[in-house]
């Protein structure tokens, strides 16, 4: 799931890849919306609001948001170096390990959460949250050659939009347009199912959420950096 890259992988691959994360990011950025009232995955409507705010005069306001924007970029950027790197030096488990590195991010946040004596500003989390969402969906994009995108919710409603279209066309059309309704269909629900899932456990038992995220991604990610490093 996390070793094979591009024409390599096949659509079940994808599938699996696509419920697993884009559950994740539902979750996450749900969460995002409880503890602080603004998504963490959705940076079209983080610029909208950034600019709504800025229009009103609430320059601080604005510029969090953009703050939002630019940790996602970060987060991207810097998954995409380390892919990079890795794929120049012939490491195969790269991508394996982009996900191990974003599940300590979450599992240290979390622990942080749960056993730090001081409460920490709500900016800082959703920052953190939408510096790891920017990386997990540059690893998806990357390893799909961006066929999976986890948290690009509006870009997956318009393609099923499109593949609902394809479907009254004729026989290659739809047989080419199919596999990526399913596809962008499971992605969405996934994210909406996690949406849920993510915001009930956060009631439930709160900044143990991260952490069991985190460790939720280890169990994904460990063996197949280690099934890449055999190979």
């Amino acid at each position: 799931m996390l070793i094979k890259v591009g024409d390599d992988r096949s659509t079940s691959i994808d599938l699996v890849l696509a419920g697993l994360l884009s559950s994740m990011a539902g979750a996450l950025n749900a969460v995002g919306f409880l503890i602080a009232g603004t998504f963490t995955a959705n940076m079209t409507g983080n610029i909208s609001a950034s600019a709504d705010h800025m229009a009103n005069g609430a320059v601080v306001m604005s510029l969090s948001f953009i703050g939002l924007v630019i940790a996602f970029v970060t987060g991207a950027a810097v998954a995409a170096f380390a892919i990079q790197t890795g794929e120049a030096r012939g490491v195969r488990s790269v991508y394996a390990l982009a996900i191990v590195g974003e599940a300590v991010v979450l599992l240290a946040l979390g622990l942080g959460l749960i056993y730090s004596s001081q409460i920490l500003p709500e900016t800082f989390l959703v920052i953190v949250l939408s510096f790891v969402m920017g990386l997990q969906n540059a690893v998806t994009t990357m390893i799909s050659r961006a066929r999976v995108r986890t948290t690009h919710v509006s870009g997956m409603a318009t393609d099923i939009g499109i593949e609902l279209a394809a479907l009254t066309g004729d026989s290659t059309t739809r047989s080419t347009a199919l596999p990526k309704l399913k596809l962008h269909s499971l992605t969405l629900a996934c994210f909406a199912f996690g949406g849920v899932g993510g915001a009930l456990l956060f009631q439930t038992i709160g900044s143990w959420l991260f952490a069991l995220a985190g460790l939720i991604l280890l169990l994904i990610a460990v063996p197949e950096a280690r099934r890449g490093r055999r190979r």
